[in-house]
């Protein structure tokens, strides 16, 4: 990972830590990263969290709460005061009061989220104040992708983004982006029009790889699909350029405006990114919608597999020495959590994970390496189902029930949104192996994949309104900060 960052930047990585670890003495804190690729659920997971904390949610396997040693859990103002805010208000008003989904990730958030509680020991109690910050990092996965860029040059990127659109579940639609590459002279005079054509061009295929029916996960520059403030700006005004040799730009040609441009998107954007805020970080859990990869089929989920492998690459994974811890921090625990659980019966929960674990073998096996624990867990941060059986014939089908997405199908028949369905998913098999094997032989997907809408909160006999109900939520809690409220 050092490759990632300059001696300045390890500079200011350290102070940064030694202030934070400074300022921990006082107030204990702890920065948890929330990543995934897109629709994986980032924002509904911290909006679930935050609001089964805050309003005593049902956390059986969360220790702390479960042995009632947590007094209350609040709000507080972030202590980055030039980071967005993570607008959990509006987001809990679109799950509870609107049924609907939030707006996903487009940018980096942060949250505060300070929790009372008090230490499971005697000699705990003595001498802690029996407080926690968390510090609660929302940020796009597809950003995330972008690091392994920093140790790329111009010529490698293009090769690789040449090699990826070749790919068949990609040919089709990059052939408009390849076309125009081909037609162009890399070492024709700079021309800003050619440029931002190629640029669109190439930004039009990224965003088709990321539509459901290809549902890619492996789509840098990040930014190009989310660019945030840097809409239109040079350092998003480049593309790679297939084809060219090694030898050395020509000044003022294309491609040595098109190599700057890569270069300063480095410099700007990605290596901030880093040192600002990955590197900030003490834990982390990557979300990802595996079903979603296994509906469409194999090459959808080699292409969630490379992804995966590369996003655990970019993390500082490891457990410091006492004095390192000073200067500079460690993601000591991942958690790799597969969402919408709730969209296929519990018996498959484990077989899901299985899958998971399989496709992030590699990964995993790097960061052990490393001294970091890693995790797999499939989990629904907001439950929009419940569970039943139905009788077919002589045979009692495990049936999920809730309200499907208006517009979703199954065959023939279109749902509208406003009525209650069960639904039967499928069964994933026992094997993880077999269900990838059987993919890539041409099988269709074991599993039936519809989306619900979020669920209707229960009321008390009194009318008070339960919290979200959730798939392991808790035990996602308590692995990520449960040894912190010990």
């Amino acid at each position: 990972m050092a490759a990632l960052t300059t001696l300045g930047d390890e500079a200011r990585i350290a102070l940064d830590t030694l202030a934070g670890r400074a300022s921990g003495l006082v107030s204990p804190s702890l920065r948890l990263g929330v990543t995934g690729l897109s629709r994986a659920g980032k924002t509904v997971f911290i909006t679930a969290l935050v609001h089964n904390l805050i309003h005593g949610g049902r956390l059986p396997l969360f220790e702390a709460q479960k042995s009632g040693r947590i007094a209350r859990a609040y709000l507080e103002h972030q202590p980055d005061d030039t980071v967005p805010r993570f607008q959990y208000e509006d987001h809990v008003a679109a799950l509870v009061d609107e049924r609907v989904w939030p707006d996903s990730t487009r940018a980096i958030s942060e949250l505060r989220l300070t929790i009372d509680y008090e230490s499971a020991s005697g000699w705990g109690r003595l001498f802690s104040r029996g407080r926690l910050s968390l510090d609660i990092v929302d940020y796009p996965g597809e950003w995330l992708l972008d690091l392994p860029l920093l140790g790329k040059d111009f010529l490698a990127f293009s090769q690789e983004a040449h090699d990826l659109a070749q790919l068949p579940i990609r040919a089709d639609l990059a052939a408009d982006w390849l076309r125009l590459a081909a037609a162009t002279d890399p070492d024709s005079d700079a021309d800003e029009m050619v440029a931002r054509r190629l640029a669109e061009s190439f930004t039009t295929y990224l965003r088709a790889c990321k539509e459901d029916r290809r549902a890619l996960s492996t789509l840098p520059p990040g930014r190009f699909l989310m660019p945030g403030d840097l809409e239109g700006s040079p350092a998003l005004t480049f593309a790679p350029l297939p084809g060219i040799g090694e030898q050395r730009a020509r000044p003022g040609s294309l491609r040595a405006m098109m190599e700057r441009r890569y270069e300063s998107y480095k410099t700007h954007v990605v290596k901030p990114f880093f040192r600002d805020h990955v590197a900030r970080l003490d834990r982390q859990i990557v979300l990802i919608d595996a079903m979603q990869a296994l509906n469409v089929g194999p090459e959808a989920v080699a292409d969630l597999e490379r992804a995966l492998t590369e996003i655990l690459a970019c993390f500082r994974a490891g457990r410091g020495s006492l004095f390192s811890g000073l200067f500079s921090r460690r993601i000591d625990r991942i958690l790799i959590a597969a969402t919408k659980a709730d969209h296929i019966h519990h018996e498959s929960h484990d077989r899901l994970q299985a899958i998971v674990r399989r496709l992030a073998d590699r990964a995993i096996e790097r960061a052990s390496f490393s001294g970091a624990d890693v995790e797999i867990l499939a989990m629904a941060a907001v439950r929009a189902t419940r569970e039943g059986t139905v009788k077919q014939g002589r045979e009692t089908l495990p049936v999920i029930i809730g309200t499907p997405l208006s517009g979703e199908t199954i065959g023939d028949e279109t749902f509208d949104g406003t009525t209650e369905t069960a639904i039967f998913p499928g069964d994933l098999p026992a094997k993880a192996d077999s269900v990838l094997s059987d993919l890539s032989r041409g099988a269709t997907s074991p599993i039936r994949f519809v989306r619900f809408r979020p669920p209707r909160l229960e009321r008390t006999a009194e009318g008070v309104r339960l919290s979200l109900p959730h798939i392991r939520l808790d035990r996602a809690l308590n692995y990520l900060v449960g040894d912190h409220l010990a």
